[in-house]
C-alpha cells in the first residue's frame, strides 16, 4: 500500500464517527474555538464526556484536519479539513437530490427537509398573519418551490417566494412586516469604493454599512408607513433615520457634574480610565476630554459645552499665561482627533444667573462665586483665541467650534472690547467663530450649538432645566417646494397639505422620543442615563424635537412668482408661511405634551437630495433650484440664499424678520470680502447687529486653503499652495452650511 493511500485512510478513519465530523462542522462554522468552546456547542457534559471528547479532538489533530494554535490552545480548521467539510456537504446534497423531496440549506452547514410548517409558524411569530392566511401562503409557497430545478434552496430564496405570494394577495401590510433588511452585493461593494476615495477608515465604512441596514429597518419598521413613504418619494426627509432608535442628536453638557465629581466609566464593558475630582487646570481639562469622547458614542451630533472658560476659570487662579496655555493646546489637539464634533460656549463676562452662584471649593481653594473670576475668564478666551490663530503642526483647527455670547454688558466693556476685537479678528483669518447675539429680550438664557441649534427657557421658564443636561432629540425636514409645485399656486390648498405633512412629522418625532427614552430604561446609553441627584444625566423630558423645513425661498418663488430678496410680497408670504407653521407646532406641543420647535436646516444631504427627487420628479421646467444641474440644493439654514445679489443691510433686515419665530435654531452666514476684511469694521458689524437687528447667532465665512507641506493657511482657492507649488497635500476649506468641511475642488 502506497504512502499517499495510508494518508487517504487515515483522514477517512477520522471522519468515520459521526461526533468528529460534528466537532469538524462546528470549528468551521465558529471559527477558532478553545477546547472547553468546541465541547459547549456540541452541548456535552465537561464531566461525564471530557474523556470521549478528548479522544476523538485527538484523532482529528493527528489526521492534520484541525490545527492547534500553539499560544492560545486553541483549534481551527485547517485546509484538509475545509476540504471533508466540502465534500461531506456535496455528498449530502447528491444523495438528497434522490428523492422528491425539497431540502435547505441552513445557514448551521446542514441540509434539512422542507417543511411550510416553519413558514405558518415565521407568519404569525414576524407579521402576526391569521392562521388560515398563514396555512393558505405556505402551501402556495411549497407548490412553487416543488417546480423549481435548483440543488437546494435557502431561506432568504423561500422568504422572497412568500414575499412575493403576499403581495399578489394584496397582504402589503404583512409584506411589509416580513421584509429583510440588507444590502446587495452590488451595493456594498459601491459603498466601500465610495468610502475610500473620500478618506474612510474601515471603521467608518464599517459603520456606514451598518448604519445603512438601520436606516432601512427604521423606515420599514419603526416609522408610520405614510411617515417611511413621504421620506423615500422626497415630501419629507427624517434626518438621521439610521439612529432614529438608538440615540439623541446634540446635547448640552452641565460641566459642574464632573468639575465636582470626575468621571468615572459607567459601562462595566467600557475600558476607559476613571478619574477623581480634578484638582488642577490639566486634569479639569483631561475629565473633559474624557467625557466628550465617551459621549460621543451615545449622540449622532454635536456636543455643546456652554460656559466652558466660566467654569473653568477658578482652576487657573494664580497660573501664568505660558501654562494656560500649554494645557488648552493639548486638550484642543485631542478634541481636533476625535471624531464628534463640539460646541464650546464662551462668555466675556458671567451671566446674571450665574454671577452669584458659589463656586465648589473642592477645586478651588479661594471658593467664592463664579462672578469673582473675571480677570480668568478672560485669560481663557484670550489663550484659545491665540491658539487657534497659531500655524500648528496639524491640519487647522475646526473643531472644537468656540461660540462667542455677546451681551449688553459685554458691548460697554472696555476690557471685553479688546478680546471682541481678537475674535474678529480670527473671523478675518479663519471666518471660524460664531457670535450669539443675546442682547434682545427674546433671547434670554439662549444657548446655541455650531449648527445654530437653539435652546431657551422657553419650556419650564427654569435656565438650568431649559437649556443644559438637554438638547435636541431629532428632527424630521419638510420639503416645502414640494408643496409648492403640488399646490400649483393655490393657497388653500398649499396650507391644507402643509398642515398634513405637520401632523406627520409630528406622529415621527414622538415615536423617536419613545424610542429614545426606551434605550434610556435599557444599558445602551450609560452616561446619558447615569444618576444626578436622583434624576438621569440628560433631561429627556425637556429635549426639543425640531420640525425643520428646507427651500422656503424656492417654495415662496413657486407660489408668488419672485425671490424673497426680490418682492416685498414674497416677505410677506414667506413670514405667512413660517408664522402658520410656528402656530401649528405650537398647538400640537401644547396637546402632545412634548417640546417640539420649529428650526432652519442644516442639513445638506436634505437640501441635495430633496432638490434632485424634485427634478426627477417634475423636470428642470418646473423646479427652482439653487447651485448647478450637477449638484443642485435648496437653500438651507438661512432664508435668503447665500448667491443672492442683495446689500449686506437688506440680507440682515430679512434674516431679523425670521429668526425670532425660528425658537428652535437659525444662523445667518455673512459673506467675507477680501478687500473689507478689517477687524474692526466687524466688530462695528457686530455692534450694529446687536443693537438694531433681531438675529440670534451669525458667522463670517471665507474660504482657504491649507498646505500640509508648508503648514501654511492662504485665502481664497488656489489649484495649488502658492508658495512651495505643491498640488498633494494641498487641502481647501469651505463652510458647508453651518460647519467648515475639506472640499474637492
Amino acid at each position: 500500500m502506497s504512502q499517499n493511500s495510508r494518508v487517504s485512510i487515515k483522514v477517512f478513519d477520522a471522519v468515520a464517527a459521526p461526533l468528529r465530523l460534528q466537532i469538524l462542522r462546528v470549528v468551521y462554522t465558529r471559527g477558532v474555538l478553545g477546547y472547553s468552546e468546541i465541547m459547549k456547542q456540541l452541548r456535552l457534559n465537561p464531566s461525564r464526556d471530557a474523556g470521549k471528547f478528548a479522544y476523538h479532538l485527538r484523532k482529528l489533530v493527528q489526521a492534520k484536519l484541525i490545527n492547534t494554535d500553539e499560544k492560545t490552545k486553541k483549534y481551527r480548521l485547517s485546509s484538509l479539513g475545509n476540504m471533508i467539510i466540502g465534500f461531506s456537504q456535496g455528498v449530502e446534497e447528491q444523495v438528497l437530490r434522490g428523492g422528491r423531496k425539497l431540502f435547505v440549506r441552513t445557514s448551521r452547514l446542514a441540509m434539512e427537509e422542507f417543511d411550510k410548517k416553519r413558514i405558518v409558524k415565521a407568519l404569525k411569530k414576524e407579521a402576526n398573519v391569521p392562521l388560515n392566511i398563514a396555512k393558505k401562503v405556505a402551501e402556495e409557497t411549497e407548490e412553487r418551490l416543488f417546480k423549481l430545478d435548483t440543488l437546494y434552496l435557502t431561506a432568504p430564496l423561500i422568504r422572497e417566494f412568500v414575499n412575493a405570494i403576499l403581495i399578489e394577495k394584496g397582504f402589503q401590510e404583512y409584506r411589509h412586516k416580513l421584509t429583510r433588511v440588507g444590502l446587495p452585493v452590488y451595493d456594498i461593494t459601491q459603498l466601500i469604493e465610495k468610502a475610500e476615495r473620500s478618506g474612510m477608515d474601515v471603521e467608518g465604512i464599517n459603520s456606514l454599512m451598518g448604519g445603512n441596514v438601520m436606516n432601512e429597518y427604521v423606515l420599514l419598521n419603526v416609522l408610520p408607513r405614510k411617515v417611511a413613504d413621504a421620506h423615500l418619494s422626497g415630501f419629507l426627509h427624517v434626518k438621521d433615520a439610521d439612529m432614529w432608535v438608538l440615540k439623541p442628536d446634540e446635547f448640552v453638557h452641565d460641566l459642574r457634574e464632573f468639575l465636582w465629581k470626575g468621571f468615572r466609566s459607567i459601562n462595566r464593558m467600557d475600558m476607559t480610565i476613571s478619574f477623581g475630582p480634578p484638582k488642577s487646570f490639566e486634569a479639569a481639562l483631561t475629565v473633559i476630554a474624557l467625557v466628550i469622547n465617551t459621549t460621543r458614542r451615545e449622540l449622532s451630533g454635536e456636543q455643546v459645552i456652554n460656559h466652558f472658560n466660566l467654569f473653568l476659570a477658578p482652576f487657573i487662579k494664580n497660573m501664568s499665561q505660558e501654562d494656560v496655555k500649554k494645557a488648552l493646546q493639548h486638550f484642543l489637539f485631542n478634541l481636533s482627533q476625535i471624531s464628534s464634533e463640539v460646541s464650546l460656549g464662551i462668555d466675556f463676562r458671567v451671566p446674571e444667573a450665574l454671577e452669584r452662584t458659589k463656586v465648589q471649593k473642592t477645586y478651588s481653594k479661594k471658593g467664592g462665586y463664579y462672578g469673582d473670576y473675571f480677570d480668568e475668564n478672560l485669560k481663557i478666551i484670550s489663550t484659545l483665541i491665540d491658539l487657534i490663530f497659531e500655524d500648528v503642526d496639524h491640519k487647522p483647527i475646526i473643531n472644537p467650534h468656540l461660540i462667542f455670547n455677546i451681551t449688553q454688558r459685554d458691548l460697554k466693556d472696555s476690557e471685553v472690547e479688546k478680546l471682541l476685537l481678537e475674535a474678529h479678528k480670527l473671523a478675518t483669518k479663519r471666518g471660524t467663530p460664531y457670535f450669539v447675539n443675546l442682547c434682545p429680550s427674546w433671547q434670554k438664557d439662549a444657548v446655541y450649538s455650531a449648527t445654530g441649534k437653539r435652546l431657551s427657557s422657553d419650556w419650564t421658564t427654569d435656565w438650568e432645566l431649559d437649556t443644559i443636561r438637554t438638547g435636541n432629540l431629532g428632527s424630521v425636514i419638510i420639503n416645502l417646494p414640494r408643496l409648492a409645485y403640488e399646490a400649483k399656486g393655490r393657497r388653500t390648498l398649499f396650507f391644507n397639505r402643509l398642515d398634513d405633512y405637520l401632523t406627520m412629522v409630528i406622529d415621527a418625532l414622538k415615536i423617536k422620543y419613545q424610542e429614545i427614552e426606551k434605550r434610556m430604561k435599557g444599558v445602551l446609553l450609560p452616561i446619558l442615563t447615569h444618576k444626578v441627584a436622583g434624576d438621569s444625566y440628560f433631561r429627556i423630558q425637556n429635549a426639543p424635537l425640531l420640525v425643520e423645513f428646507v427651500g422656503l425661498n424656492e417654495a415662496t418663488t413657486t407660489m408668488i412668482g419672485e425671490q424673497l430678496h426680490k418682492d416685498r410680497r414674497a416677505i410677506d408670504f414667506a413670514l405667512r408661511l413660517v408664522d402658520h407653521m410656528v402656530s401649528q407646532v405650537k398647538e400640537l406641543s401644547e396637546e402632545s405634551g412634548f417640546r417640539i420647535a420649529i428650526s432652519q436646516s442644516t442639513d445638506n444631504e436634505a437640501a441635495q437630495r430633496l432638490a434632485k427627487l424634485d427634478i426627477e420628479k417634475y423636470g428642470w421646467n418646473r423646479v427652482f433650484v439653487q447651485g448647478t444641474k450637477e449638484s443642485p440644493y435648496y437653500t438651507a439654514l438661512t432664508t435668503v440664499p447665500l448667491e443672492a445679489e442683495i446689500s449686506l443691510k437688506d440680507r440682515m433686515n430679512i434674516e431679523s424678520s425670521f429668526h425670532p419665530l425660528l425658537t428652535g435654531g437659525h444662523l445667518t452666514l455673512i459673506e467675507l470680502e477680501e478687500q473689507k476684511n478689517e477687524p474692526e469694521a466687524l466688530l462695528n458689524l457686530t455692534k450694529e447687529i446687536c443693537q438694531s437687528y433681531h438675529i440670534g447667532a451669525y458667522a463670517f465665512t471665507k474660504s482657504y486653503s491649507y498646505c500640509r507641506t508648508c503648514r501654511k493657511i492662504f485665502s481664497g482657492y488656489f489649484k495649488k499652495c502658492p508658495q512651495c507649488k505643491s498640488m498633494r497635500g494641498y487641502i481647501h476649506y469651505s463652510r458647508r452650511l453651518s460647519k467648515y468641511k475639506p472640499i474637492d475642488l
